[in-house]
């Protein structure tokens, strides 16, 4: 954990991303308008902001770019590790582990975040090799602005996800439905069904009901999650509740 804290990532370990509602994130898809960027919900535009990256995950958002330049058609195949060949590298982890070892073991660690749950492609059982250099100095790698590189992948995953022929969306899922069960908390109260297989955008079975609870609630004057006005004084208000929040 010390290591983790030192290169940032010490808030973004603790959360667990195994719980998504797939039903949920389908939901909000349909209510999604690529030319906006936004969801167009019957009382107000609204979407996920740079300041629900830093609240929810704990990143930083504010430093350096991640990366300076994106790849050309001629650069973009994948060159990657496995998240199996990750997850053994962490569990090789001794009580008697030097510090140089413990350090490899949170860049696996790391990258395996980065992969899997905070900048995961749709399909994909791998994570690029491109993060791996940014991680070389650990006191160093929260100098990046991880949290703008999260939120404009997640951006463009949902961008995507509109699209009639996708069938399943990458970026990262458990900021999106933190964010939603935040700013929309009646849609906390469906139950929730567990897949062990992603079941894919609009395939799963409570789809409808999100859609409709969205629908009526926003058409009833919900417009207060819609204004960004109050939001610093309801996190000042409620940060204990929060945080715990963003623990479960």
């Amino acid at each position: 954990m010390s290591y983790l804290e030192l290169a940032g990532f010490g808030s973004v370990a603790l959360i667990r991303s195994s719980d998504l509602r797939f039903d949920l994130l389908s939901a909000l898809v349909e209510w999604r308008r690529p030319e906006t960027h936004t969801f167009n919900f019957p009382c107000g535009e609204c979407t996920v902001t740079m300041e629900d990256v830093a609240l929810q995950l704990g990143l930083p958002i504010d430093e350096s770019p991640l990366l300076g330049d994106s790849l050309g058609d001629g650069e973009s195949y994948f060159f990657g590790i496995k998240f199996t060949w990750l997850k053994a590298k962490i569990g090789q982890s001794s009580a008697i582990a030097t510090k140089g070892e413990l350090m490899c073991t949170a860049r696996a660690y790391i990258m395996h975040m980065v992969g899997a749950v905070l900048m995961p492609d749709a399909n994909d059982d791998n994570v690029h090799l491109m993060y791996l250099p940014l991680l070389a100095d650990l006191s160093t790698a929260r100098s990046y602005s991880w949290g703008s590189a999260i939120l404009a992948m997640l951006y463009r995953e949902l961008c995507r996800a509109t699209n009639s022929d996708v069938v399943d969306m990458g970026g990262c899922l458990i900021l999106l439905q933190s964010w939603a069960l935040y700013r929309l908390p009646f849609l906390a109260s469906v139950s929730h069904q567990s897949w062990s297989v992603r079941p894919g955008i609009g395939k799963s079975y409570d789809v409808p009901i999100y859609r409709l609870m969205i629908e009526q609630h926003t058409r009833e004057g919900s417009s207060d999650i819609m204004e960004t006005g109050c939001y610093d004084s309801l996190v000042a208000s409620n940060l204990s509740r929060i945080r715990r929040a963003r623990w479960r």
